[in-house]
């Protein structure tokens, strides 16, 4: 790959057994940018100066001192994954009979200055930290006015282009050198914009999603991939050895676009120290259906079906039958 290799090293990656190709680095200015955002494809962007204004200044010192003094959201866990789940879910109604579930990461809230001095402090064994926060007006002023100073021109330009809908968020996220968010999808069209440190981010095509075997919609590991990368079980996800995939390394100004249902598995470098990182999310446009279906369309669909059965037949364990039944014999190859 071709980021600053002066910052970091191949040998600071977590080892993967994955076909990998490299995500196009380009400026702002090349024409391709748009030809692949068009596309929904991945491209990682420089020059944009999307965060310029926080780029250099939000250090995890200047955090403490600038940030709200009021708690924040931290993710605790007791190795490197900070695996999503919906709390939601976990009690529900279409919760699985019998079945139980148990987080991988225990949220709590906790200030600034606490979260920066466990990470000071941290050494081999201690739990690991990950702040995840929206940006809002109540960030306290000095976050404020350099969240305004964004380029905000470059990142609504896109979204008018491209016919996206609303911004719903913005999202702050420190990490600790080390930290694995594993491999999922959202359902929001994303431009990662990199602030401090080095994350390394490997993408996978929709089309790859029988490989990635996701966790069903009513468990709370929705839109989760349930293969472990460091760990993967062959015999019983059998085709995520023929996953193809590609990758990149996002440095302080980078920003990352990361289409809507593209799988994404992201890890902050080791001996990078702490990594600072702002999500632009926004809604999917209106869809205009053209033949043939792009692949994120038909995840889309593949994933209403699911839901539509589970409201349906109020019972999870009957829609894996009730599919194999429709198809076995009938919609398979003579």
């Amino acid at each position: 790959m071709s980021a600053e290799k002066s910052e970091w090293e191949s040998s600071q990656f977590r080892k993967y057994d994955l076909n990998l190709e490299e995500i196009p680095r380009l400026h702002c200015d090349d024409p391709r940018v748009d030809e692949l955002m068009q596309k929904n494809q991945p491209v990682l962007i420089t020059g944009s100066n999307l965060v310029k204004s926080a780029v250099d200044k939000w250090t995890l010192d200047y955090l403490e001192k600038n940030l709200d003094k009021s708690n924040h959201t931290v993710f605790v866990s007791r190795n490197h994954k900070f695996k999503y789940f919906d709390e939601k879910k976990i009690y529900s109604k279409t919760s699985p009979k019998g079945v139980e579930f148990s987080p991988p990461t225990k949220r709590v809230e906790m200030k600034v200055a606490d979260f920066a001095k466990k990470l000071n402090e941290w050494k081999r064994g201690d739990e690991r930290l990950y702040l995840q926060e929206s940006l809002n007006s109540s960030m306290g002023s000095t976050i404020v006015e350099d969240f305004l100073k964004f380029n905000w021109q470059f990142v609504t330009e896109k979204k008018n282009k491209y016919h996206w809908g609303e911004l719903t968020s913005n999202v702050l996220f420190v990490a600790m050198e080390g930290n694995v968010t594993p491999c999922h999808y959202d359902e929001q069209q994303n431009l990662f914009a990199q602030i401090a440190g080095y994350k390394r981010c490997i993408l996978f095509a929709p089309d790859q999603f029988e490989c990635l075997y996701p966790h069903p919609v009513y468990h709370p590991h929705d839109r989760q991939s349930m293969i472990d990368f460091d760990r993967p079980d062959y015999t019983k996800y059998p085709k995520f050895k023929n996953v193809k995939g590609c990758e990149t390394v996002v440095g302080p100004g980078d920003v990352l676009y990361i289409p809507i249902y593209w799988w994404h598995h992201v890890e902050s470098l080791m001996r990078g120290g702490p990594t600072i990182t702002v999500n632009f999310w926004y809604k999917a446009g209106p869809t205009n259906l053209e033949y043939p279906l792009q692949d994120h369309q038909k995840v889309s669909i593949m994933r209403n079906v699911e839901k539509m059965l589970l409201e349906v037949l109020q019972e999870p364990k009957e829609v894996g039958p009730l599919l194999r039944t429709m198809v076995l014999g009938r919609y398979s190859e003579p």
